[in-house]
């Protein structure tokens, strides 16, 4: 009587494969939804912790208003971290957009259209010089970028005088902010078009796989006939824009401008914009992932504050969690 053959067959898995093959598939499963399962671990701690004030419909709903903003500001700087390169000007350029319109309204009596399209107007030259510097003159985006949102921080200045606006702000310019739509806050409808804009662009367009090549090799790019410096320029110029709205959007919700009222917004984006980049598609900076980590930020914020912790420490949590999506993002693209 012969022994039946125990090596497996051409093409049949073993246990151990299968295991070690599920175990990958599962892994990356996680890895696609990090930020989802992070923001569902959050939301079941802080509802424990909190329950009677944290899993509320007003309280999910002042979240998604606060983080309005934040998503425009981070979606738009996530369009320029696709090509490789840092924009560390948006913090001031947030400032800028809001302070200049609200000081036009206020200070010189300009129609509010006209001084929201005054705004716009800056953002797009801020953007064509931070784009112009790093792409033409070939500086670094990182050293470039903090100095012209050191610059805009003089410029905020002189719009405003070092001082907090809060009259003469138009009723009309308020609505931008405060208006209710559908029982939803227009700053929410904003930041979702916005949003669904941009990951059109950079999903939908040439553009956007144009944008993604020059990040992924940006000599190949060159040598295969892409404009990267022209595309280049388009991204700062995108991620100026997204910065402005963000700052008008503030103020209009706020019905005042603060001094640097922008720059506690930048590294937010930039944690979300990394965050985002570990989840959906990781290793690679998208917009849906950006998002979900904007709202995310929202809700660790909203919940550490509920448990009356301090200002350092929230500050911690928050730094925390930018070393740690860097780390995240890191490994995704290992």
């Amino acid at each position: 009587m012969t022994a039946e053959a125990t090596e497996p067959q051409v093409g049949e898995q073993t246990p151990a494969v299968s295991r070690v093959r599920m175990g990958t598939l599962l892994a990356a499963l996680a890895s696609r939804a990090a930020v989802l399962i992070a923001l569902v671990s959050v939301v079941i701690g802080f509802g424990v912790a909190r329950t009677s004030t944290f899993l509320t419909a007003d309280n999910f709903k002042f979240i998604l208003i606060d983080s309005a903003a934040p998503a425009v500001l981070a979606v738009g700087l996530t369009a320029i971290l696709v090509m490789g390169e840092f924009d560390l000007s948006i913090g001031s350029m947030l400032g800028v957009g809001g302070a200049s319109a609200v000081a036009l309204m206020s200070i010189h009596h300009v129609p509010w259209p006209l001084a929201t399209l005054v705004a716009v107007a800056v953002a797009v030259v801020v953007g064509l010089v931070n784009g112009a510097l790093v792409a033409y003159g070939k500086l670094s985006s990182f050293i470039t970028t903090l100095a012209v949102g050191t610059m805009l921080v003089g410029v905020e200045f002189l719009f405003t005088g070092n001082t907090t606006i809060y009259s003469g702000v138009s009723p009309a310019y308020l609505k931008i902010g405060q208006a209710v739509v559908g029982g939803i806050n227009v700053q929410v409808w904003i930041a979702l078009a916005v949003g669904l804009a941009l990951w059109l662009l950079l999903e939908r367009t040439e553009l956007g796989r144009y944008m993604y090549a020059i990040g992924g090799n940006r000599e190949a790019s060159r040598l295969s006939g892409l404009m990267v410096r022209g595309y280049l320029v388009a991204g700062f110029v995108i991620v100026a824009l997204a910065a402005a709205l963000a700052g008008i959007m503030i103020t209009a919700q706020n019905g005042a401008s603060s001094p640097q009222a922008g720059i506690p917004y930048l590294l937010p984006a930039f944690a979300a914009a990394f965050l985002g980049s570990t989840t959906f598609r990781p290793g690679q900076f998208n917009i849906p992932g950006t998002l979900l980590s904007v709202f995310f930020l929202g809700v660790v914020g909203s919940g550490l504050t509920m448990l009356a912790l301090s200002t350092a420490v929230i500050d911690l949590v928050q730094g925390g969690i930018l070393i740690f999506a860097m780390l995240l993002s890191r490994l995704g693209r290992a």
